[in-house]
């Protein structure tokens, strides 16, 4: 039988294991930060381990499962369990010797990759020490692809925990190696790269960490694949075939593919203008993981969430439904990244301080790292809200769209990033990011009207989002007369955590206290949501 949970409880696992997996995260960049700081090791271990994740938006959760799991599900509706076994497991074989091909030819291509991401690498000794630590964590994409396929059968059939907790495998295993390394437990693994790149400990810190990467791929894929066996779902590799199935399920995914090309070609256009600024990569590596935390808690259980309910509502015919769904998820959306744009707007920097400010991080990493956070913030709620609409255009496989909308951000990234720079140096590759974001929406939105409404706001959203918006923004005021207050507590090695936490419960109050007296939520409604979901 397939289980079709209530949208708030799925919202609520989906949220929760998401925020497991981002507070390990922010342990582990904390970890990250005071071992490798701004310098070669650290800016050559971000763009290697970009770079599987760069592809892994084609193979993983970006194209390929945004195609594949509207498929399944009408596989899984329309025609039974067997059926849509069958098509996993074409899909499985297929992707399986994708990307085998595709990590071989890049471990070849390796310094390429490099040079295509960070350009300000040539004749560095950046270049050698991270074509080194990239063909160690490349691999990576191998497992964490084939994980996201088995993410989305779990997915489809309504059971999201396994899938959500997955992540939370990659940051306890990068802090476990990053313990082991401090306590000298893995002093035998030799550090790759040039000796004189930078200082020995942090060579070798960055060695470590690349091959935790590929130790965390597998980790993932095991959970993940045992959770689908117990699912009723042990796929099984086959021989690749061009089946039917796999042709129609290429012709959506192409789009999808070309329209997450863009998207990271944006993301290449920043680094490769960070590069040429000593200690930009890591910078806007540190101000990127900031802002992903809300981002991936609620954008993430949106997009996990949505796309299968609204790929079942839309085969039942339920346009209602769908409308009612979108509408909920975006208020859903606004609720919660309003206010975490209007905290990392009003008070980037204690954030930054507190969490990364140490060892090898100095004080101007935390200025320089506030500055990009702040704009990252501004572009919050429009990436949340992208998760949110891209579902109604994915869901009826209709991924030519995005990639036309995606190609007039592309241009805009560019135009800013690269324009701006020698004005505004690193910084304009987050302004461009947050622009382009922005962008997208519109587009996105403006092109999803035509499919009868699903987009359109009801008139609960309509009421309701200028008032969060209201107040978020007294709650961005406030906070920022309380983070001057507490300067001095945010700054003492003692009380910065508690300062911190005390600044984070305060202004949450503030903020929903807000929203209560404007009317932008109700305690009693926020319930009903969930059990109606």
């Amino acid at each position: 039988m397939i289980r079709v949970p209530r949208l708030g409880r799925a919202f609520a696992t989906v949220g929760l294991w998401t925020m497991a997996s981002r507070v390990l995260g922010f342990a582990r960049d904390v970890m990250i930060a005071a071992a490798l700081g701004s310098g070669p090791a650290a800016q050559a271990f971000v763009v290697a381990f970009s770079l599987p994740n760069l592809f892994r938006r084609f193979f993983a959760e970006g194209a390929f499962n945004m195609a594949f799991v509207p498929m399944f599900a009408k596989r899984l509706e329309g025609e039974g369990p067997e059926a849509a076994r069958a098509f996993a497991e074409d899909a499985l074989s297929a992707l399986t010797a994708i990307l085998i091909g595709f990590t071989l030819a890049a471990q070849l291509a390796m310094p390429w990759l490099v040079l295509a991401l960070a350009s300000g690498f040539a004749d560095d000794a950046r270049l050698e020490l991270t074509t080194a630590l990239g063909r160690i964590a490349f691999p990576y994409i191998l497992f964490i692809s084939l994980a996201a396929l088995f993410s989305g059968v779990l997915n489809s059939l309504g059971r999201f925990a396994a899938a959500a907790a997955a992540p939370v495998l990659l940051n306890v295993v990068l802090i476990a190696a990053l313990a082991l390394e401090s306590a000298g437990a893995l002093s035998a693994l030799p550090a790759v790269g040039p000796p004189d790149a930078d200082a020995p400990a942090r060579l070798h810190a960055g060695t470590v960490l690349a091959w935790a990467c590929l130790a965390a791929g597998l980790a993932q894929l095991a959970l993940v694949r045992a959770a689908a066996r117990r699912a009723g779902m042990a796929l099984v590799l086959r021989r690749p075939r061009l089946a039917p199935e796999l042709r129609r399920l290429a012709i959506v995914a192409l789009p999808a593919a070309l329209a997450g090309g863009v998207v990271q070609i944006n993301l290449v256009v920043g680094r490769q203008v960070a590069s040429y600024f000593d200690g930009a990569v890591a910078w806007l590596y540190y101000a990127d993981r900031l802002y992903q935390l809300p981002l991936g808690v609620v954008g993430v259980a949106i997009g996990v969430v949505l796309l299968p309910d609204l790929a079942r509502r839309l085969r039942a015919g339920d346009a209602a439904g769908g409308r009612e769904s979108a509408n909920r998820a975006a208020e859903f959306a606004l609720a919660l990244t309003l206010p975490a744009a209007a905290a990392l707007i009003a008070m980037p920097g204690p954030m930054v301080g507190v969490l990364f400010g140490r060892g090898a991080f100095a004080p101007e990493d935390v200025a320089a790292t506030a500055l990009a956070a702040a704009i990252y913030g501004a572009g919050l709620p429009a990436f949340t809200l992208q998760k949110v609409v891209q579902p109604i255009y994915f869901a009826r496989e209709d991924t030519r769209s995005p990639f036309r909308f995606a190609l007039w951000g592309m241009a805009a990234n560019a135009a800013i990033a690269i324009g701006l720079a020698p004005a505004i140096g690193y910084l304009s590759a987050a302004l461009a990011t947050t622009a382009a974001g922005w962008l997208n929406l519109l587009l996105l939105w403006r092109g999803a009207r035509a499919f009868g409404g699903a987009a359109e706001p009801d008139a609960r959203l309509r009421r309701r989002a200028p008032r969060l918006a209201a107040a978020s923004a007294l709650m961005g005021l406030g906070a920022a007369g309380m983070a001057t207050a507490a300067a001095p507590w945010l700054e003492a090695p003692g009380w910065r955590y508690a300062a911190l936490a005390v600044l984070v419960a305060a202004s949450a109050a503030l903020y929903g206290a807000a929203a209560w007296a404007l009317g932008a939520m109700r305690p009693a409604e926020l319930r009903a949501a969930l059990r109606r979901g």
